[in-house]
């Protein structure tokens, strides 16, 4: 047997050899990608910041002529931060809108919390059937005082509800915000300055998303950004600023983007509904719904642009724990992998133009099955050592480029985007998120890798699927003066 393992050897060592190259080379082709995207993204800031002085904001808020928007708000079991993120949409600077809240069947006081604060009443109002929807309506209520909409409906999940709003709403651009988050003031302006701009081709806006836990809110604002206190929500942070002001804005660039994340996007409600809704059977629903855009105006010959705009900002609590973040990564990969498969007819087809011949390509080798190849790098490398295959100077070189090139890429983020937003007011929050940019290779990479195989798992075996709970902890309210600010209180109608 010992004769037979020492002939196998060579061809071992050689194998384990080809592979760690290969790795190595996956590993700089997607860094490099993220670099271009980088490029891209600062083209586009400082494209964003030139025209900043003549964005003409203040006129869009004075114009009768801005176009309206219905902010959706889809809630189940939200009641620990309901109120406050409402009463910020509330004082939103826009000047014509409505917020439409879509209480999904809640078991908790979520209802009576809205009741309470805003004052709602029950009309017997008819909601159209424009998009198909599972559940059943109970029925709408509104507020006296304030342009809100309350619907109730039976249970049928995040995008039931949505399809649900885009039912209910009254104007002609629909914008999707989760109930755990809160906008900055001028957000609905800016996510919609690219219809003001260009009416006739624009068909969907998406801002950046940020993480909330341990800012400092009042009034449903955010008057402190601070980075968080837990490690695990500093992370996250990272990631965010890294996938939203590096890849989505390179992407938009391009002229490319595929997803507007399902907690701050702006829609076209005629496209929205066109298409159908949002796919209730589909777990990457904001994925699955540009796609499914891009492919109705590909197919319908229609000139069209998905935009993201770097600097509208909405604010959310990011998971706090394993497990809840466990249940999302496995969601969200789960998603892509069920979009991808569903318009796999797409992927490399010309007649989609870029989203066909490079967004939908790139995200099947460098998103979908980058959880599969760093996985099975790591072992490859720790074998390659183990017999000898590798020795510790590629080693260090596979480490550089697999973790030192990303960290260089996630300060850089930072970096442009602390020099265009100025978020952070203290130096121990860029000092935590260089930290968080090294721990994040240190476990949490690897760790959220592993999640991620474990949804592509459960999407190749067609297991089933519970959304399961997200524990909210709600927000850090600032010390309340004792006589508050008109300015910072919700807009009644008429005044």
């Amino acid at each position: 047997m010992s004769g037979f393992l020492d002939a196998l050897r060579p061809g071992i060592v050689q194998l384990l050899s080809v592979m760690d190259v290969a790795v190595l080379i996956y590993f700089l082709a997607i860094n490099s990608s993220y670099l271009l995207l980088l490029v891209l993204a600062s083209l586009e800031f400082a494209r964003q910041l030139r025209r900043v002085p003549f964005a003409g904001y203040d006129e869009a808020h004075a114009s009768p002529l801005t176009m309206p928007v219905s902010v959706i708000v889809p809630a189940w079991n939200e009641s620990v931060g309901i109120v406050e993120s409402i009463r910020g949409m509330l004082s939103l600077r826009y000047p014509e809108f409505e917020v439409v809240v879509v209480d999904d069947g809640s078991t908790d006081d979520t209802f009576a919390a809205l009741d309470a604060a805003f004052d709602l009443r029950p009309v017997p109002r008819e909601v159209p059937t424009d998009v198909h929807t599972s559940g059943a309506l109970i029925d709408v209520h509104v507020s006296a005082t304030y342009p809100l909409v309350v619907v109730r409906k039976e249970n049928g999940g995040r995008s039931d509800s949505l399809n649900m709003g885009v039912n209910a709403a009254r104007y002609p651009l629909v914008c999707f915000v989760d109930a755990d988050s809160l906008l900055d003031t001028d957000a609905l302006l800016l996510v919609s300055k690219p219809f003001a701009d260009d009416p006739a081709r624009v068909v969907a806006t998406g801002g950046v998303v940020r993480a909330v836990n341990d800012c400092t809110v009042a009034s449903g604002r955010v008057v402190d950004v601070q980075m968080p206190n837990s490690w695990l929500p500093r992370i996250q942070a990272v990631e965010y600023l890294r996938a939203f002001l590096m890849g989505r804005t390179g992407w938009s660039r391009l002229g490319a983007l595929a997803i507007i994340s399902g907690a701050f996007g702006m829609f076209r409600r005629d496209v929205v509904v066109s298409v159908g809704g949002l796919d209730v059977t589909n777990l990457g629903e904001d994925f699955d719904l540009v796609t499914r855009i891009h492919q109705h105006m590909r197919l319908a010959r229609k000139d069209y642009r998905v935009v993201f705009v770097p600097e509208p900002v909405v604010w959310t609590e990011v998971p706090p724990t394993r497990s809840v973040l466990g249940r999302q990564r496995r969601r969200w990969h789960r998603g892509l992998a069920q979009t991808l498969w569903r318009h796999r007819d797409m992927i490399g087809n010309p007649r989609y133009g870029r989203i066909g011949l490079v967004t939908l390509p790139y995200y099947v080798v460098f998103e979908l099955i980058a959880p599969v190849i760093e996985l099975f790098g790591l072992l490859a490398m720790v074998a390659g050592l183990a017999v000898g295959a590798v020795n510790i100077r590629f080693a260090v070189l596979f480490t550089l480029v697999a973790f030192g090139y990303a960290f260089l890429l996630t300060v850089a983020s930072a970096a442009l985007e602390e020099f265009s937003f100025h978020r952070y007011r203290r130096w121990r929050d860029l000092l935590w998120t260089v930290a968080a940019a090294v721990a994040e290779n240190i476990g949490y990479r690897q760790l959220t890798a592993y999640w991620r195989l474990q949804g592509l798992w459960d999407e190749l075996r067609g297991s089933g699927y519970e959304w399961g709970v997200m524990t909210r902890v709600g927000f850090t309210q600032a010390a309340k003066p004792e006589q508050s600010d008109p300015s910072e209180q919700p807009e009644r109608v008429g005044s």
